[in-house]
């Protein structure tokens, strides 16, 4: 099975970073426990989230959930500046109403297969001051530094979602995307914890079983298997975190038996299932 490493930890609701990239840097697919929001401010960049691929502008926004699984190709001639925040998947609902929520901009991503986010005119959005505002926070010091980060970075949500409720910004197509995986990647993920094979999926999605293995390596970067595997063990995770028993979160998690559950886990994220319940116990 293909390893897509887990990067980046964060020990708060949330952190944000301004950085800017001069030198060549690689990066392997991998994914996070936490979701990610980056403003890209410039360079030369294409994103690869869940088998979509994004040509990236200058101010886009990148919305990626926790365990997607995505990497950026950087053309390292030119600078790659952005600004990154992790959040905790609870911090946004913290923010949440009768009439409002700050996730809806991850939720409409996720109905439109969209991950990339485009202000269409930008010095006459409140976005773009908005974003501004949040760039001078971020790279000057000053009373209260980090608190003044979250409070103007809670106003660019706001002023994110009501763009979005309001068709103000645009969610972008994929430069390059099959319709029909993105079909596929949908069925796998609604019926992650259910028994498949290449022929139930093919038959369901009504692609060939040669096009489904084919085309599905060749759009999201990893085989169809190790797609299942690894979004199966990142659920098991997530399960297990919530109080469920290991025995339970096995079979629920679409595995048929413990030995090649445990190994796989064990594997994938360098501790036994034991190991994790045991750690959130302790929490």
């Amino acid at each position: 099975m293909d390893q897509y490493e887990k990067r980046g930890y964060l020990n708060s609701d949330f952190k944000l970073f301004h950085l800017l990239d001069s030198k060549k840097q690689q990066f392997e697919y991998h994914y996070h426990d936490f979701d990610k929001i980056i403003i890209f401010i410039r360079g030369s960049v294409t994103y690869r989230i869940e088998g979509c691929t994004y040509l990236l502008n200058p101010y886009d926004i990148i919305l990626v959930g926790h365990n997607d699984i995505h990497k950026p190709d950087i053309n390292s001639d030119v600078p790659y500046e952005r600004i990154i925040v992790y959040l905790s998947p609870g911090f946004l609902s913290a923010y949440q109403g009768d009439n409002y929520d700050l996730s809806d901009c991850f939720k409409k991503s996720k109905e439109l297969h969209s991950h990339v986010i485009r202000i269409h005119s930008m010095e006459k959005s409140s976005l773009y001051l908005t974003l501004t505002n949040l760039e001078h926070a971020c790279t000057h010091n000053g009373y209260a530094k980090d608190l003044y980060c979250q409070v103007v970075f809670l106003e660019f949500m706001i002023q994110l979602n009501r763009a979005s409720a309001t068709n103000r910004v645009q969610y972008m197509q994929p430069a390059t995307g099959d319709l029909r995986i993105l079909k596929i990647l949908d069925y796998l993920n609604s019926h992650l914890t259910e028994d498949m094979t290449v022929d139930t999926i093919a038959e369901a999605c009504f692609i060939s079983r040669y096009h489904l293995m084919h085309r599905f390596k060749q759009q999201t970067g990893y085989t169809l298997f190790d797609y299942i595997t690894e979004k199966r063990l990142l659920f098991a995770r997530n399960s297990l975190k919530s109080g469920r028993s290991v025995t339970e979160v096995c079979f629920q998690s679409g595995f048929k038996n413990y030995s090649t559950f445990s190994r796989a886990y064990k594997k994938q994220f360098h501790l036994s299932p034991s190991d994790t319940k045991r750690e959130q116990n302790h929490l």
